[in-house]
């Protein structure tokens, strides 16, 4: 994002003084600040995944001024339909790690689940589908879960940019003083998996993989 902004033959060189600059990616609190000191900024990360993203139903957590989100608005609605102005710039992003958090660990806990219970004798596609109507029920076990019953990793939400998101995490949570052992063991396990076994091109539900 930097690079294609503020870098030799970035976009600053071109923007007109009112220009807004709507960053729809996940990226670091502290650079998200940095930026809009320099230019009209909303951070505005996504939730949702590729089937959001196809429907046009992407969840949007923006931070950024009342005005600039205003002016951001109708592009929002073009693309999401649960679109939330969490407060100032960086607001956002911090929203969308939270949820990352969520995201990384909660996939790390059903793969945990279904390998246990294919070790176990028990046959994981029908405790995937038994879970489903209880208090574990969850898009990640409903959507993953059936990626890692019927092993099917194909890139979705690649590994690699959710290690990214666990490192992002890692970092924010050091700047605020929040010791969080399973955020460590989150992190240990996503670079394990993307580096120790080389597995960061499989869509980030292959984390099932690291426990066969």
């Amino acid at each position: 994002v930097e690079a294609i902004v503020f870098g030799p033959g970035g976009l600053i060189e071109g923007l007109h003084p009112d220009a807004l600059i709507i960053d729809f990616g996940t990226t670091g609190v502290p650079e998200t600040k940095q930026w809009a000191e320099r230019v009209n900024w909303v951070d505005a990360p996504v939730s949702g995944g590729q089937v959001g993203a196809e429907a046009a139903t992407l969840t949007i957590m923006a931070g950024g001024s009342d005005a600039n989100f205003q002016r951001a608005l109708p592009i929002f609605q073009t693309v999401g339909k649960n679109i939330t102005h969490l407060g100032p710039v960086g607001s956002g992003q911090v929203t969308k790690l939270a949820n990352q958090l969520i995201v990384a660990q909660t996939i790390d806990a059903v793969a945990q689940a279904l390998r246990l219970a294919e070790l176990s004798g028990v046959d994981p596609a029908l405790v995937r589908k038994a879970l489903l109507g209880g208090f574990a029920e969850s898009r990640i076990l409903d959507l993953h879960g059936d990626r890692m019953v019927r092993r099917d990793f194909a890139p979705g939400g690649r590994a690699t940019l959710q290690l990214k998101d666990v490192r992002l995490m890692s970092q924010l949570a050091d700047s605020v003083g929040l010791d969080s052992p399973t955020l460590r063991n989150s992190l240990a396990q996503w670079e394990k998996f993307v580096h120790e076994k080389g597995f960061g091109d499989l869509d980030h539900s292959g984390l099932f993989r690291l426990y066969e």
